[in-house]
């Protein structure tokens, strides 16, 4: 009887305990104070980024880096401890010298937006659940359809990311030209996609999600600048239906990932109107520049597109992720997900927009729209048009600086803030300038003043650079150049006396 009273009580103080854990973590007051020293430590955070007081990034390998959060303990409990660290261990995207993937040192206000978002956490499954927020993605997409000059029967929505993007558009691109319901009765057909062999391998892993195999992809060559070569369309178009193969959709990239290149839309929609086929540009990094009066003309042929997608997270200055997809016809943002889910959606007779669950991969999908209507509403477009055309001109400066290196060499004249070079050397051995350019960004990364990526450029490999941070300035560029050589030399001689 005692040990029965013993396990009630027990359970009674479990609950007691439960309730008082609860009511603390969710105290506003705790909140409140956490996030002013949170903010205050995000704010430092900028200013020693900005400021090139710390390294770029630290390298630790994956095994130590494991082990260390495996094993981390805050002292007391404490989260800004917590946030510290991990602060330390990232890498830092806010950094000038940050010249590396093509990710956007977030607006601070948009990272601000961000927070109000997950307090916030409204699913946007229906829209019952993010009312504001799915408005306000109604209202974000039409000011980007205005943009790029699609007709007012155009739509579109957000989404995670370019890839979940690209997927979205090329499912809708097969449900309009399949001739029977691949929801209900799958593949009956052989589909394919022709796209530039120098293009994203989101689209290249969409098409395989899709089901369509390696034939699937048909990869178009390039041509010496690295944009597609659309006089082979017709060829590889006729092959592709020899070999049974039913193409659907031609991508253009505007631009290429690797080489920042872009392709010709204009004679890519051409070619699509010719044969009925969809048109889609992957412009998730590119597509920003319609609003630059400067360098829209890159994109000229954008608005004769099926769909579009852009990356928010890249040139948009927006925290990761999110991606706009945009579509001509209005209605084929709703065929790419044809489902039923009756104990959610209710059937109407119209196209309700505003029940996002019909058209997105996403079921409870993050408000990801507010940041950028928060920067827009408050900064207004030309904050848009100042970052791209910026960042654009400076690409266009590195490149003519590098120009000026006897022994650095294009891989071709930069059309954005993509940036690829390499050094060469006075053997003009390709397999020593491979090594000797790998080792030169293995030493960079490993010495956090500049973080670089590298790329395989037709056949050679190459530092490739993406100029993201409008603090980046021509001078921290001939830093790195001047670094760059120095290396060259050292690992030359090394190479040579071994």
């Amino acid at each position: 009887m005692r040990f029965a009273l013993f396990l009630i009580l027990r359970a009674f103080e479990e609950i007691y305990f439960m309730e008082d854990i609860l009511k603390k973590v969710y105290n506003p007051y705790l909140f409140r104070q956490q996030g002013h020293a949170l903010v205050d430590l995000l704010a430092q955070y900028l200013e020693n980024a900005q400021s090139q007081t710390i390294p770029v990034n630290s390298v630790v390998n994956p095994e130590d880096q494991f082990r260390f959060w495996e094993n981390f303990a805050p002292d007391n409990n404490d989260p800004i401890a917590l946030f510290k660290e991990i602060i330390s261990r990232s890498i830092h995207i806010q950094h000038p010298h940050y010249v590396g993937h093509q990710v956007s040192p977030p607006l601070p206000l948009a990272a601000l937006s961000g927070l109000l978002s997950s307090v916030l956490n409204n699913g946007m499954a229906i829209y019952e659940m993010g009312p504001a927020a799915t408005a306000i993605e109604k209202v974000v997409v039409r000011m980007m359809i205005h943009q790029i000059g699609f007709p007012e029967g155009a739509d579109g929505l957000l989404t995670s990311g370019g890839t979940i993007g690209n997927l979205t558009a090329l499912l809708a691109a097969r449900q309009q030209i399949a001739q029977t319901d691949i929801w209900e009765s799958g593949l009956t057909e052989s589909f394919g996609v022709m796209v530039s062999s120098e293009a994203h391998y989101s689209i290249d892993r969409a098409v395989r999600v899709m089901g369509l195999g390696s034939k699937g992809v048909i990869k178009i060559p390039v041509k010496p600048d690295f944009s597609m070569d659309t006089t082979q369309l017709e060829s590889q178009l006729l092959k592709a239906q020899a070999l049974g193969i039913k193409v659907f959709a031609v991508v253009g990239c505007a631009p290429s990932t690797s080489t920042g290149s872009h392709d010709d839309l204009e004679a890519i929609a051409n070619f699509c109107q010719k044969h009925s086929l969809w048109f889609h540009v992957d412009a998730a990094h590119g597509g920003a520049a319609v609003f630059s009066p400067e360098y829209k003309p890159l994109l000229r042929g954008i608005e004769m597109a099926d769909s579009v997608v852009i990356d928010g997270h890249k040139m948009l200055m927006m925290p990761a992720l999110m991606t706009f997809v945009l579509f001509k016809s209005k209605h084929h943002s709703y065929a790419t997900f044809n489902q039923k889910a009756g104990y959610l959606l209710d059937k109407t007779e119209e196209e309700d927009w505003y029940n996002m669950a019909k058209r997105t991969m996403e079921c409870t999908k993050l408000m990801m729209g507010i940041r950028f209507y928060t920067a827009w509403k408050i900064y207004g477009e030309n904050i848009f048009s100042e970052n791209v055309t910026r960042l654009y001109r400076l690409g266009n400066e590195f490149g003519k600086l590098i120009q000026q290196r006897p022994r650095l060499e294009l891989a071709l004249p930069p059309q954005s803030n993509i940036v690829c070079f390499r050094y060469v050397s006075a053997s003009g051995d390709e397999k020593s300038m491979d090594q000797i350019n790998a080792m030169i960004r293995h030493k960079l990364l490993h010495e956090g003043e500049f973080y670089v990526v590298q790329t395989v450029v037709d056949g050679s490999v190459y530092l490739r650079t993406t100029l993201m941070n409008p603090f980046t300035d021509i001078s921290m560029l001939e830093t790195l150049l001047d670094r760059v050589v120095a290396l060259a030399n050292e690992f030359e001689t090394t190479w040579h006396n071994s």
